[in-house]
C-alpha cells in the first residue's frame, strides 16, 4: 500500500463497506462508498502536492559544500519522482470516477463479472478481476521475461 493511501486511511478512518442481505451488486450505496474512498484518496495525493511545492519553495538553498548540495538534489529527485508516480495515480482514480458516472465500476474490464467489494476496497482503482490480472501478469512475465 503507498504511504498517500495508507495515511488516507489511518486519516479518513476507513470503515469497510457491510453489504445488506439480497443487495445488488454495485447498488448507488456501494457507488457512493467507493466514490468517496476515492476522493479522499485523491484529495490526500493533491495534499502532498501541496506540501512538496512548499518543501521545495521554503528548503531550496544554496548550498557552498557541493555533498551538502548534491544531498539535496537527490532528495528534490526523489520527491519529484514521488509525485510524478502520484500524478499518474490521480489520473487513474479520475478515470475510475468517470467509470463510476458511467456505470461501468466494479466490473472486470478483461471478462466482464464482478471484481468484488473487497478487491475494490483493497485497490479501489482496479479494473480486473484476480483472475484476469494474474493472466495479464503471467503473460508479461512471459513476455519481458
Amino acid at each position: 500500500m503507498s504511504k498517500s493511501k495508507q495515511n488516507m486511511n489511518e486519516n479518513q478512518s476507513f470503515v469497510p463497506y457491510q453489504e445488506t442481505e439480497g443487495e445488488e451488486y454495485m447498488s448507488d450505496e456501494q457507488l457512493e462508498h467507493f466514490r468517496g474512498i476515492l476522493q479522499d484518496w485523491k484529495q490526500e495525493l493533491l495534499d502532498e502536492v501541496d506540501r512538496t511545492v512548499k518543501n521545495l519553495k521554503e528548503e531550496a538553498s544554496n548550498f557552498a559544500d557541493p555533498a551538502d548540495r548534491a544531498t539535496q538534489e537527490e532528495e528534490f529527485s526523489l520527491e519529484l519522482r514521488t509525485r510524478d508516480r502520484e500524478r499518474k495515480l490521480i489520473k487513474k482514480i479520475n478515470e475510475t470516477l468517470v467509470s463510476i458516472e458511467e456505470g461501468d465500476y466494479g466490473y472486470c474490464e478483461a471478462c466482464g463479472i464482478e471484481i468484488g467489494i473487497r478487491r475494490l476496497e483493497a485497490r479501489p482503482t482496479a479494473t480486473m478481476c484476480v483472475d484476469c490480472k494474474s493472466l495479464a501478469e503471467i503473460k508479461e512475465k512471459q513476455i519481458g521475461g
